[in-house]
């Protein structure tokens, strides 16, 4: 990982960016290399410039925030940080790392910093084989080592997910969006908004479950499209 996470700040409200210093302020692995009041603005940086993590506002002038984001071809880690909810499943499908509901918390932005560092970490280690990837997760007081070849499927149950093993199964308190963007994509599929799938486990299907040997999970409306192109 760098030294520095580079971060561009992309909001019209200058007391929003003025939060984003502040917070930004108490951890000095960040550094800013930019601030943009518009998307069109931030589309030209990006032109010149590099940015580890993009802070996007959504309801700006000229150019949404989701717009600029389907805009760059290989975007950075983003997070979005907006008054608007209505967005937010949007923003997951583009693959943002969190989405901050202004106004948010010090606590907030801490989390949501800590998820894209984590996103870092496992694309370090995105090239070696599947049956070697691994994760560390938090799971009665210590760090459990969790072989991604041995995971069956993540179930959400709210703050907390449970990761079912061919060999069992840990308990950790994190959301499963976190752990979504800790898996490699291609190897992972998430088909409801409380269920992860490994794809290489999945025995059988149709447009409304998935089935895992004899385990049954369901198929959310929102993910139908997005499983039936990536298994046919």
């Amino acid at each position: 990982m760098k030294n520095q996470i580079r971060c561009l700040l992309v909001d019209d409200e200058p007391p929003a960016l003025e939060i984003l210093r502040t917070y930004i302020s108490t951890l000095p692995g960040l550094e800013i290399v930019g601030e943009c009041h518009h998307a069109i603005a931030a589309f030209e940086f990006l032109q010149t410039h590099e940015a580890d993590i993009i802070f996007l506002d959504i309801k700006m002038p000229q150019l949404l925030g989701t717009d600029l984001l389907k805009a760059i071809p290989q975007p950075p880690k983003i997070i979005f940080t907006t008054a608007h909810r209505d967005y937010a499943i949007e923003g997951f499908e583009l693959g943002v790392v969190d989405y901050l509901l202004k106004p948010y918390s010090l606590d907030r932005f801490l989390k949501a910093v800590h998820r894209a560092l984590e996103r870092e970490f496992a694309k370090v280690e995105a090239h070696l084989p599947s049956s070697d990837q691994f994760l560390y997760i938090r799971a009665d007081r210590k760090m459990v080592k969790v072989i991604v070849e041995d995971i069956l499927y993540i179930e959400s149950m709210k703050d907390y997910i449970r990761i079912f093993l061919s060999n069992g199964q840990v308990i950790t308190k994190q959301t499963i969006t976190a752990i979504e963007a800790m898996l490699p994509h291609e190897e992972f599929m998430r088909v409801h908004r409380s269920f992860i799938v490994a794809k290489n486990k999945i025995s059988a299907y149709n447009q409304n479950s998935i089935f895992i040997g004899k385990i049954e999970l369901p198929v959310g409306p929102l993910y139908k499209q997005n499983l039936m192109k990536r298994l046919t």
